[in-house]
C-alpha cells in the first residue's frame, strides 16, 4: 500500500523550491558578473547546438509524396496506394471499397485523413492520406498526397530501403490482381486507354496449355522457352540484347493458333496487343504504337501473309509517303524502337509460311517457329477428355487409326464432340465425319488423276495439226496456248468446287 506519511509537507516543498530558485539566481548573477560576454555567448551557442542535436535525433521527419509531379504521374504515390491496401487492418476507422469490371477482386483503399501504421525492420512508419482543394489547378480540383512520418534518425533507411521495398512490393501486388486485357489499334472496338493509341477489353479467353490439343513435346518445349525467357532479365542485359522474344505460329486454319496465343497470355499473365496493319498507313505510325504498350505484354500480328500487302524492301517504283513497308515492319520488330520496353513477346501467325519474306523469319525476329499441325491421336485424347470427360473408350482405337490417315483439324474434331450429350453417339458421329472426309479425298484424287490424263491428251492434240504435222505458224501457236490455258482454268475451277463440297 502507498504510505501517505512519506509525502513531504507543503512547507518543506516551498522551502526547497525557494532554495533552488535562489541558487539559480546566484549562478546567473555570477555568470553575468565574472564570465566575459564573448565566452558567455560561445557557451550558450554550444549548449543550444547540443540541445538541438539531441532533440533532432528524437524528433519526427515528414515526407510528402504527391500524386503528380510536374504534370506526370508519381510512381511512388501509385506504389504507396497499392501497398497500403494490404496494410489496412481492423484498427483503421474508415476505408474505401470499390470494384470495376476490369478488376479481379474488391479494392480497398485508405480514406482521407486516415492514418495507417506500418512496421519495417522493427521501425514504425505512419502514413496519412491528405486531400486538398485547388480550384486553379490544371489537373483537377482535388490534389492528393501521402504524408509519411518517421523518426529523423531513420531518414537514410527510408530513402535507401523502405521506399524501394514499397515500390517492389506494390509491383508484386499489382501483378497478383492483374486482369489480362486484349488491346487493339482499331478504335471501333473496346474502351480507349489513357494514351489513346489502343482500345481494350478484358481477355476472358479460357485457353490454357493443359487444354490445348497440340503436340505434347512441342508444348513442353514452348513452356520451357517461355519460363526461361521471363527469368533472364540480367542475362539479356549482360549480353547486350533487348529483352524480347519472337514466335511464329504457322499451320492450316483451325489448328489452334489464336488459342495458343491466349494460353500464352494466361500462363504469363501478359496483356495482348493485337496490331492490325490495315489501320496503319505509314511506317512512322509504328513507333508511337510500340511505346504505348506496357512491359510484360504480347504483341500479335495475325495472318501476316494476308493482313496487308507489304511493299518489298527493295522496290523500283516511287514509294508513297502514306505507305507501310516491309522495311518499316522489320525495324519495328528488332530496330532501335524495339528496345524501349522490357519483357516483350512478338507473335506472328500465318497459314502459309512459304509466302513470308525470309527476312521476317530469321532469329532475332522470329526466334522460335511453332508448327500447329492437324489433329493427332494424343490431341484427340486430350479433346475427348476436355469435351466428354473420358480418357478411354472402345471407339478410340478406330478414331485414332482414321486420324492417322486423314488430315482433320482440332477445330473440326472439337465441333463433332459437341454434337450430342451422349458420348457413344458423339464418337460414332466423329467416325462418320472422318470417313466421309476420307471418301471425298479419294474422289478428289481420282478426279485429279483423270484430269491429268485428259490434260496430257489435250496437249498432244494441240501440238499436232489435222495432217499430223506440227503447227508452224506463230499465230496458231499462240491460239493453241490460249486454248490450253482456258481448259486448265476450267479444270482448276471444277477442282476447287469439288474440294469445297
Amino acid at each position: 500500500m502507498f504510505d501517505l506519511s512519506n509525502i513531504p509537507s507543503m512547507s518543506t516543498i516551498l522551502s526547497t523550491y525557494a532554495s533552488v530558485a535562489a541558487s539559480a539566481v546566484l549562478v546567473r548573477t555570477m555568470a553575468n558578473e565574472f564570465i566575459p560576454d564573448q565566452l558567455h555567448g560561445f557557451i550558450i551557442a554550444r549548449l543550444q547546438n547540443l540541445f538541438n542535436r539531441l532533440s533532432s535525433s528524437q524528433g519526427l521527419l515528414t515526407v510528402i509524396i504527391g500524386e503528380c509531379n510536374n504534370g506526370f504521374d508519381n510512381e511512388v504515390f501509385e506504389a504507396a496506394e497499392i501497398y497500403l491496401r494490404s496494410k489496412i487492418s481492423s484498427h483503421v476507422g474508415k476505408f474505401r471499397v470499390s470494384k470495376t469490371r476490369r478488376d479481379k477482386n474488391l479494392l480497398v483503399g485508405i480514406e482521407r485523413d486516415e492514418a495507417i501504421i506500418d512496421v519495417f525492420h522493427g521501425v514504425e512508419f505512419k502514413w496519412k492520406l491528405n486531400c486538398t482543394e485547388k480550384k486553379d489547378s490544371y489537373y483537377g480540383a482535388i490534389c492528393r498526397s501521402f504524408e509519411l512520418n518517421f523518426r529523423m534518425k531513420h531518414r537514410d533507411m527510408v530513402l535507401e530501403s523502405y521506399l524501394p521495398f514499397v515500390l517492389t512490393k506494390s509491383k508484386e501486388l499489382k501483378e497478383e490482381n492483374k486482369v489480362v486485357k486484349l488491346y487493339t489499334n482499331n478504335h471501333l472496338h473496346g474502351e480507349r486507354d489513357e494514351g489513346g493509341a489502343w482500345t481494350s477489353i478484358n481477355l476472358e479467353h479460357p485457353a490454357t496449355f493443359d487444354k490445348l490439343a497440340m503436340d505434347p513435346e512441342l508444348k513442353k518445349a514452348l513452356i520451357e522457352d517461355l519460363d526461361r525467357f521471363v527469368k533472364r532479365r540480367e542475362f539479356y542485359k549482360k549480353v547486350g540484347k533487348a529483352w524480347k522474344r519472337g514466335y511464329l505460329l504457322y499451320g492450316p486454319p483451325g489448328t489452334g493458333k489464336s488459342s495458343l496465343i491466349a494460353a500464352m497470355a494466361n500462363y504469363l499473365n501478359f496483356h495482348i496487343y493485337e496490331l492490325e496493319l490495315t489501320s496503319i498507313h505509314h511506317n512512322s505510325d509504328l513507333p508511337g504504337l510500340l511505346v504505348t504498350t506496357s512491359n510484360r505484354s504480347i504483341l500479335v500480328i495475325e495472318d501476316i501473309d494476308c493482313n496487308v500487302e507489304l511493299q518489298d524492301r527493295e522496290f523500283s517504283s516511287e514509294p508513297s509517303k502514306n505507305q507501310l513497308t516491309l522495311s518499316g515492319l522489320l525495324n519495328f520488330i528488332d530496330g532501335l524502337w524495339s528496345t524501349c520496353g522490357d519483357e516483350r513477346i512478338f507473335v506472328f501467325t500465318t497459314n502459309h509460311k512459304d509466302r513470308l519474306d525470309p527476312a521476317l523469319l530469321r532469329p532475332g525476329r522470329m526466334d522460335m517457329h511453332i508448327h500447329m499441325s492437324y489433329c493427332t491421336p494424343p490431341g484427340f485424347k486430350l479433346l475427348a477428355s476436355n469435351y466428354l470427360g473420358i480418357c478411354d473408350h472402345p471407339l478410340f482405337k478406330e478414331i485414332e487409326g482414321l486420324i492417322e490417315k486423314v488430315e482433320v483439324t482440332p477445330a473440326e474434331v472439337a465441333e463433332q464432340l459437341m454434337k450430342s450429350d451422349d458420348m457413344n453417339i458423339t464418337l460414332q458421329s466423329l467416325i462418320e465425319f472422318i470417313r466421309n472426309k476420307m471418301e471425298q479425298l479419294v474422289e478428289v484424287k481420282a478426279q485429279d488423276k483423270g484430269n491429268n490424263i485428259r490434260e496430257n491428251e489435250d496437249d498432244e492434240d494441240d501440238d499436232e495439226g489435222q495432217d499430223g504435222k506440227i503447227i508452224k505458224y506463230q499465230g496458231h501457236k499462240q491460239h493453241g496456248n490460249q486454248t490450253k490455258k482456258r481448259r486448265k482454268s476450267s479444270r482448276l475451277s471444277k477442282k476447287v468446287k469439288t474440294a469445297r463440297h
